[in-house]
């Protein structure tokens, strides 16, 4: 059985909510948002920063599962 592990879980929470005030447009992104307005631009920044969370979570699972298996192979 295994022991709950409370550590990543708030370690992933808090990334989530700290992401959601990042500001993920480049220059040209920003200028070109501008001239649309203030609610396009957060719109635009918004999809931006949720298409950047799935790549970055399946980097962190692999990651996590790899450095795992090391730590278990350390063991044996």
């Amino acid at each position: 059985m295994t022991r709950f592990k409370p550590l990543p879980i708030l370690f992933f929470t808090l990334l989530m909510a700290g992401g959601l005030t990042a500001a993920a447009q480049c220059s040209i992104c920003s200028r070109t948002t501008q001239q649309l307005g203030e609610r396009p631009a957060k719109a635009l920044n918004k999809g931006i920063v949720y298409l950047a969370v799935t790549p970055l979570a399946i980097f962190g699972i692999i990651g996590y599962r790899w450095w795992k298996t090391e730590k278990q192979n350390q063991v044996d």
